[in-house]
């Protein structure tokens, strides 16, 4: 399934820094970085489940925001893209070399 993750993480200390950092190093293990703090990754429910306790465990809840979005099997066909950095679709797209 597609899930789409954002996150907003308050980098004024030290702390925060090196949680976006963290968040940032997990997300890239599922996902592909599609903007600054969003992530496309194309995953099964058990790993869904297993990303999204490592990030809980990663986040401060009263200074940082985590956001989920479930889009499913078929949640690539709603995806439009315009403007620069199109991300590469390991499903669809072939390398080039």
């Amino acid at each position: 399934m597609l899930v789409l993750i954002t996150y907003d993480v308050s980098v004024v200390s030290k702390g925060g820094q090196r949680r976006l950092r963290n968040i940032a190093k997990v997300c890239l293990d599922y996902g592909m970085r599609v903007q600054n703090s969003v992530f496309e990754c194309e995953i099964d429910t058990a790993q869904c489940t297993i990303l999204k306790d490592k990030l809980l465990s990663l986040y401060n809840p009263k200074e940082d925001s985590l956001r989920f979005y479930y889009l499913g099997k078929r949640g690539r066909d709603h995806v439009e893209h315009f403007g620069t950095k199109e991300a590469f679709d390991p499903l669809r797209d072939t390398l080039t070399v």
